[in-house]
């Protein structure tokens, strides 16, 4: 007998699954076993274009509907999610192969952004001043943009759209979303969840494929702004492809994250910090510590402290402390990293081939492994890993490692570990990081700021949710009025263009 035919994981147009026009699709794993558990259609231009289509239809009775109306949606669409939230960070799982406390947190990490979605009103209520000229006043209003469109990575399928679709959506926007095709799922999901809260057809879409729908989606005319997060080749695309169309974009890209360990701090917390920030979800995000910077005579103590840690550290699925890597592919990429330190004169201290896994033969698995004496001409430094893999970098002094951060090509995140209040406040002053940590490794910001970095880390100049994701997903307005005094029955007396 033929084996059944794998689920297909379709589009999602105008509140519709739909199952698109072409014949092209992928396959989406269970990382933990290797195996193929469903297949997700590719988009073609033409799918893209009625995801767009039935974005644009729906734009203008969003837009018009009151803040309270869609506030009101905000509120059920976040009660929805909180309350099934176990069901999204399953999918997660399954899909990423992140264990199941990692999927859970990436999901309260997203809740936040909705809950500060929830507040649009506060945030847009916009600037006034009275009399500036004889009867003129002035008012300055955010309105949305359109269709915009939303690109998020592997590494966090839920949190990462969450970042952007709420706020564009509580803005008055439509939005398209293509996630990543290694793990669709929660895109669909959200679709459902946005359709039981009462979220109009077409204000929320989902196509899902490889770059023919990123590239069609950045040349769309009807497409007014582009989110985007993954490595920095592909943001420098996005970016300057969609700006040449004359669209607004934030494209935040690739990280080479420092964690700057001064020898007078607390070195438990720090090894217990760099194996949690190195190894969490398997080191897939793009705030993970890849690069610890032990300064003067600690680092063969804090080598040692985080190896014992290593040990311990459970790799498994279900309710172990690290899962698999999201495919073979870039397992095997990391893989090759451990062979090209050592090569490169680095000392191997933990093999992480050689970790004990819990888990299918099959499946993707690497286990957390640990450099040191890490160079900084060395590809373990230079490349974005995006996986399990630790070097410890060791410098004589603070000015040498602000220094070795500062002449990163990356500026994502940085922390420093310390209980000097004096070198603290002046790494946070003049590290070249978007976002800086002061004994927290890995400092995402809450949802009420804003997400991103500097250098080759960001293509743009807006960074995502709080603030500054409210202004990226509206453009400002100034209004000027005037009106004539009734009581010179009408005639204007004045010259505001003189006062």
């Amino acid at each position: 007998m033929a084996p059944a035919p794998l689920p297909l994981v379709p589009h999602w147009v105008a509140g519709a699954p739909r199952a698109g026009d072409g014949e092209r699709a992928g396959d989406v794993y269970d990382p933990t076993t290797g195996r193929v558990a469903r297949r997700v259609a590719f988009a073609t231009p033409a799918d893209v274009d009625a995801a767009v289509a039935a974005a644009v239809a729906a734009f203008p009775a969003w837009r018009a509907t009151s803040l309270a109306e869609r506030t009101r949606t905000l509120f059920r669409f976040r009660e929805l999610v909180a309350a099934r939230s176990d069901e999204l960070a399953a999918i997660v799982s399954s899909e990423h192969g992140k264990v199941l406390d990692d999927a859970r947190g990436e999901v309260a990490r997203g809740l936040e952004v909705i809950e500060f979605a929830c507040g649009i009103a506060q945030v847009l209520k916009g600037e006034y001043s009275e009399s500036v000229s004889s009867r003129v006043d002035v008012q300055a209003i955010r309105q949305p943009l359109g269709v915009v469109a939303v690109i998020s990575p592997f590494n966090f399928p839920a949190m990462v759209p969450c970042w952007f679709f709420p706020i564009a959506i509580a803005c008055g926007n439509a939005v398209v979303l293509k996630p990543s095709e290694k793990d669709p799922s929660a895109a669909n999901w959200f679709a459902a969840i946005w359709q039981e809260a009462g979220l109009p057809d077409g204000v929320f879409d989902v196509v899902h494929g490889d770059a023919v729908a990123v590239d069609r989606l950045l040349e769309h005319p009807e497409v007014q702004a582009v989110s985007f997060v993954g490595s920095t080749p592909v943001a420098r695309h996005v970016y300057e492809t969609g700006t040449r169309h004359g669209k607004r974009v934030q494209a935040l890209g690739g990280a080479k994250n420092h964690m700057v360990v001064l020898p007078d701090a607390d070195l438990d917390l720090a090894a217990d910090a760099a194996v949690n920030a190195g190894f969490g979800s398997a080191g897939e995000r793009c705030m993970a510590v890849s690069a610890v910077v032990a300064v003067g005579p600690i680092a063969d103590e804090l080598v040692e402290r985080i190896a014992l840690r290593i040990a311990k550290v459970a790799v498994g699925r279900g309710d172990a402390d690290m899962g698999p890597l999201v495919t073979r592919a870039h397992r095997d990429k990391v893989a090759s990293y451990l062979d090209a330190g050592v090569a490169e004169g680095a000392d191997l201290v933990v093999d992480g081939r050689r970790h004990p896994i819990a888990g299918d033969a099959d499946g993707f698995w690497l286990g957390p492994t640990l450099f040191d004496r890490v160079t900084s001409d060395m590809t373990l430094y230079t490349d974005e890993i995006f996986g399990p893999v630790l070097s410890v970098v060791r410098v004589d002094g603070f000015d040498a490692a602000l220094e070795l951060v500062n002449a990163n090509r990356y500026g994502n995140g940085a922390a420093i570990f310390t209980n000097d209040g004096g070198a603290a406040r002046r790494f946070q002053t003049e590290v070249e990081a978007g976002m800086v940590g002061i004994n927290v490794p890995i400092p995402v910001p809450v949802a009420t700021y804003s997400f991103g970095g500097w250098k080759q880390s960001l293509f743009g100049d807006t960074h995502a949710h709080g603030a500054e994701g409210v202004r990226f997903f509206t453009r400002n307005k100034v209004v000027t009025t005037r009106w004539l005094d009734p009581s010179h029955g009408g005639i204007d007396l004045g010259f505001p263009e003189n006062d």
